[in-house]
């Protein structure tokens, strides 16, 4: 365990509060102390849920160590019962509880309630909050359907002649990334193609939904970090095929309907571009050459960083310079995905090995999580945030999911915009000291009589050599500084280092333009 003041996943018990928190019905019974019980800010403050998340705990506190913990358990579980009448129970510990083995999944199970109880072994010094979603998911669906698993040997019974295909949507989750829009958006994908879908999990699900999952005639995979393991159990008893091209992006949409036909049996053509995509038109236009090559480093959950760089390297024409994540259990598919773009793959839950990995590769273009977003904002590079775990402004009000051809669009404006508006800061730094476009300029709609002259009212200027009077290490002639200016500002920081550290090794104190150019020739060779 490593202190850190951020962390990209909680313990694997945040993972049973979000399936909790995603479904109806369910409720989750958690053993934990006094000042582990935050699920509240963290699903009404966080994604702004109207109501409180299904979690109730047993707060015991250090005087009650001494005495009959699990005596607690049991009064809680039974009030819990009482008040929220649940169609399933589910039952926990938080990492401090561990540490008491009071075994509350036990204690629950004992108790005859007349509800399916689901105690849940979530080892929380070995693994992470991903992880326990994704097996607390599976064990509900598990417990759920396992008596309802066919006789080895039988047959799935065909679809009814004449009628739709159906699918199961599996791994939208509360605090999932743009989960409620992808939904939205897979749905709509499926139905323009003759797909029904059957269920949606555990998004919005019940346990009586649960039950219908093998009604279907396959599922779709589309947060592997979430439901990889339901998906493969579900394949193995009932014969359900399973759909784990992830539709982030066009070309990943196209292979996604690809594999839907082949799983349904349907034939499907996806040789025309969408009319409600734009990507493939602004990839094939000429201002996207202002953006071809921008070096782009990549850290996320395994799903949308693989994903990210494809849409990258073969849809925007970026260079991927940087490809990472912190789902360890995902690492292959990051290692495979890195090997092709010829980029070292990065596999850490440490933020400041993030954070060192961008400052050395200098990239243009940042797309991550939250802590990217920080971490670039401090470098001074764009950024675009990819993945969980995010803020409150990552979760908007307006339609904004990441998968399909609608999700291709807001990509598209997520990913450039950045850029663009970099490219027209810079252009304006560039004609600052024009004679229309400086700072003291009147707009022009205004007349020449209403411009007042820049010495009437200009306040004194500040240069940046000024502003960064404490960092300074040399002295910069504020010719050289008005030179620098002109570089592109995602670039400019790198050429600033690379000239103090050439004026540092000549023995120069002040920086002139000529040392700047001459850093230039140097560095370029």
């Amino acid at each position: 365990m490593q202190l850190t003041l951020w962390s990209y996943e909680g313990p694997p018990h945040i993972g049973a509060m979000r399936l909790a928190a995603s479904m109806k019905g369910v409720h989750l019974v958690l053993h934990a102390p006094q000042g582990d019980t935050y699920a509240d800010l963290l699903f009404t403050m966080i994604e702004r849920r109207s109501q409180r998340p299904p979690v109730s705990y047993t707060t015991f506190q250090a005087r009650e160590l001494g005495s009959d913990t699990a005596e607690l358990v049991k009064t809680t579980i039974q009030q819990t019962y009482d008040r929220f009448k649940p169609s399933v129970l589910m039952v926990g510990e938080s990492c401090t509880a561990e540490l008491i083995q009071d075994q509350p999944g036990a204690l629950a199970q004992g108790m005859g309630l007349p509800v399916p109880v689901l105690p849940l072994e979530l080892p929380a010094y070995a693994r992470k909050e991903n992880w326990g979603a994704n097996e607390t998911f599976y064990q509900l669906i598990r417990g759920l359907l396992r008596s309802r698993v066919p006789a080895p040997g039988s047959e799935r019974a065909l679809r009814a002649e004449g009628a739709r295909p159906k699918a199961n949507l599996l791994g939208a989750s509360s605090l999932g990334f743009r989960c409620r829009d992808d939904v939205v958006e897979v749905t709509r994908l499926l139905d323009s193609v003759g797909v029904d879908v059957n269920v949606v999990a555990p998004l919005g699900a019940s346990p009586e939904d649960l039950l219908r999952i093998p009604e279907a005639d396959f599922n779709v995979c589309m947060y592997p970090e979430i439901a990889d393991q339901s998906c493969h159990w579900l394949e193995r008893m009932f014969g359900q095929p399973t759909v784990k091209t992830v539709p982030i992006g066009i070309g990943a949409t196209r292979d996604f309907l690809h594999e839907v036909g082949r799983a349904a049996g349907i034939e499907i053509d996806t040789t025309t571009d969408p009319i409600w995509s734009r990507m493939p038109w602004y990839s094939r236009s000429v201002d996207s050459t202002y953006l071809t090559g921008k070096r782009v480093f990549i850290f996320a959950d395994a799903t949308h960083a693989v994903a990210a760089a494809r849409i990258a390297a073969e849809e925007l024409g970026f260079t991927v310079v940087g490809l990472g994540t912190y789902a360890r259990e995902f690492a292959r598919d990051v290692r495979e995905a890195a090997k092709r773009y010829g980029v070292d793959p990065l596999i850490t839950d440490d933020y400041l090995e993030v954070e060192a990995r961008v400052a050395e590769l200098q990239p243009e273009l940042v797309l991550g999580t939250q802590m990217e977003r920080h971490i670039a904002k401090r470098l001074g590079v764009p950024c675009a945030v990819i993945s969980a775990p995010v803020h409150i402004q990552d979760f908007p009000s307006r339609y904004a999911p990441q998968m399909g051809f609608e999700g291709a669009n807001v990509i598209f404006d997520t990913w450039v915009h950045p850029l663009m508006m970099g490219l027209e800061e810079h252009l304006i730094t560039m004609f600052r000291e024009d004679f229309e476009f400086h700072d003291a300029a009147t707009p022009s709609h205004l007349g020449p009589g209403t411009r007042k002259t820049q010495s009437e009212d200009a306040e004194p200027a500040v240069t940046e050599q000024a502003a960064r009077a404490d960092d300074a290490v040399m002295a910069w002639a504020p010719e050289a500084e008005q030179e620098l200016k002109k570089i592109p500002f995602f670039v400019r920081g790198k050429a600033r280092r690379n000239t103090e550290r050439f004026a540092e090794e000549c023995g120069i104190q002040t920086i002139t333009v000529e040392t700047l150019y001459d850093a230039k020739a140097h560095f370029g060779r």
